[in-house]
């Protein structure tokens, strides 16, 4: 099988997703808990379905934002975007709640762009969370951080529960 070359731009969208896209987020969802399942130990119900029961809170609650990635018009991947620190309880931080970006997207720079797509959007304190374990993850969200500031910007270690997680803090101006 030849090998896709790699390829830093194509047409990246990031565009709100409408509640009537709601199973189509719930689909990406199920793909983003399958590939998390490697870092993090997540049940699949009766249904054969992992689920994401705080869905429907990204059309009703203030402070979040539902978003589709889009590649040359194409599907790409998710990104849902809330107000408030998962961490401090803060209720100022922006916070990548959710990222995923589909596997044969991504190592393009894709993933990338659409973050900083979302970054421009909301300006202000942010705030992004990487398991330790995830190390693809950590290198993506250094990469991409240290590209939107300009500077390298190192994150914070902390446990919470039985996982150690990186937290990376900027600003969007």
């Amino acid at each position: 099988m030849e090998k896709r070359p790699a390829k830093l731009f194509d047409d990246v969208a990031v565009v709100p997703a409408a509640p009537e896209q709601e199973p189509v987020l719930a689909n990406l969802l199920e793909l983003y808990a399958y590939d998390f399942s490697e870092f993090r130990d997540i049940e699949i119900g009766p249904d054969g379905r992992f689920g994401y029961r705080r869905l429907p809170l990204y059309w009703s609650e203030a402070g979040r934002h539902p978003f589709l990635v889009k590649v040359n018009e194409k599907l790409a991947g998710l990104i849902l975007v809330k107000r408030g620190s998962e961490i401090s309880g803060d209720a100022n931080p922006w916070d990548i709640a959710e990222f995923f970006i589909l596997r044969g997207y991504r190592k393009r720079g894709i993933g990338t762009e659409a973050a900083h797509q979302v970054w421009k959007q909301f300006t202000g304190p942010w705030e992004v969370r990487v398991m330790e374990s995830n190390s693809q993850a950590l290198r993506f969200w250094e990469n991409a951080i240290s590209k939107f500031t300009g500077e390298a910007i190192l994150p914070t270690r902390l446990e919470r529960g039985t996982e150690w997680w990186r937290l990376f803090s900027f600003e969007s101006k």
